[in-house]
């Protein structure tokens, strides 16, 4: 037990000496011109409505939903390190005085790194709350303020608070699922693949968690799984700076290393919990994801794929593709939670 106990604690200091050397080898170097004092707002539910009513005149918003089986506690502090860094959560779940616990989804918002809003899956959040899952919706650090991997240091926090407050919100720790979109999807996807990896873990907290908690799902929504894979649409600078040059800190042809660490597809191994993927029609959102499922196929994981035929990027942000998506979701975890 004592050899165990050393072991461990020879693992955990190993590893974060590696994670810090790591991390101030690339931050020499890391372009920092993306950084901004004011939030970047050019992906809201309303500019992706505009933009996407020009090829699907048909769709509309999803409002939120007002419903008495749904309780709500917005604007929770997750993380308070003082000054600006803080960090908020919501919390939407079933309502009333039942002793009953729920499965947990935590629900990260995309809009490349760097845009976006947690706002924007309220009525995602309420739908699945009223259908009795308890559900989180964590902001994160975009580009504008730190970057790679900031955000996943946050969202990792954010599981481990849904955690430490399961007794509030009567969660099941047994049945955590974590879901994104598009940049969310792909964090998601990261959070999903690296339980276990302390390189992803805010450094001064990796000596204080003595147990790394489990995600039992995952739900990729139109996230990439790669960075250098060849379907990927990520890494074009030709034109402009793009999301995931301004998130990671370099271009591709800069340090494909970092490019390839922050690709869940690097990853993706026999401890990658049951996945679902639903999808646009555009190919590249959801680059490396048949690479993906062979990995989870080898490991006999479960996976289901739902694809929404010329469906546009935001498809689950509008009606008629929310509620399918919700469907989706929710039948995807009764089958896995069963």
């Amino acid at each position: 037990m004592v050899r165990n106990c050393f072991a461990t604690i020879g693992y955990f200091i190993c590893t974060c000496l590696l994670s810090i050397f790591s991390l101030a080898a690339y931050s020499q170097a890391q372009h920092v011109d993306g950084f901004s004092s004011t939030p970047d707002t050019s992906y809201t539910t309303w500019s992706a409505f505009v933009n996407t009513r020009k090829t699907h005149p048909e769709i509309q918003i999803v409002p939120e939903l007002k419903s008495k089986s749904i309780a709500e506690k917005r604007n929770i502090q997750y993380i308070h390190a003082g000054g600006k860094y803080v960090r908020w959560i919501d919390a939407f779940y079933p309502a009333g005085k039942s002793n009953e616990r729920h499965p947990a989804i935590v629900i990260i918002h995309g809009g490349g790194w760097r845009s976006g809003n947690r706002t924007q899956h309220y009525p995602l959040a309420q739908h699945l709350a009223a259908r009795g899952y308890a559900c989180f919706t964590p902001s994160y650090a975009l580009s504008t303020y730190a970057q790679y991997p900031v955000a996943i240091y946050d969202l990792k926090e954010a599981v481990r608070w849904v955690v430490r407050h399961a007794d509030k919100y009567h969660v099941d720790t047994s049945k955590i699922t974590v879901l994104g979109f598009s940049a969310g999807g792909e964090l998601a996807a990261i959070l999903g693949t690296t339980v276990d990896n302390l390189r992803f873990v805010r450094p001064q907290n990796k000596l204080k968690i003595l147990k790394v908690e489990p995600i039992h799902a995952l739900i990729d929504i139109d996230g990439t799984l790669s960075f250098t894979h060849p379907e990927t649409g990520e890494g074009d600078d030709s034109k402009k700076t793009s999301a995931a040059t301004y998130w990671l800190g370099y271009s591709r042809k800069d340090s494909l290393a970092l490019w390839n660490e922050a690709s869940p597809l690097t990853h993706v191994g026999p401890h990658t919990p049951p996945t679902l993927f639903i999808n646009s029609g555009v190919a590249r959102m959801h680059a490396g994801r048949d690479d993906f499922i062979k990995v989870l196929d080898q490991y006999k994981i479960y996976s289901e794929v739902k694809t929404f035929e010329n469906a546009p990027h935001s498809f689950c942000l509008f009606d008629p593709w929310f509620q399918p998506t919700v469907n989706y979701i929710d039948d995807f975890l009764k089958r896995v939670f069963k």
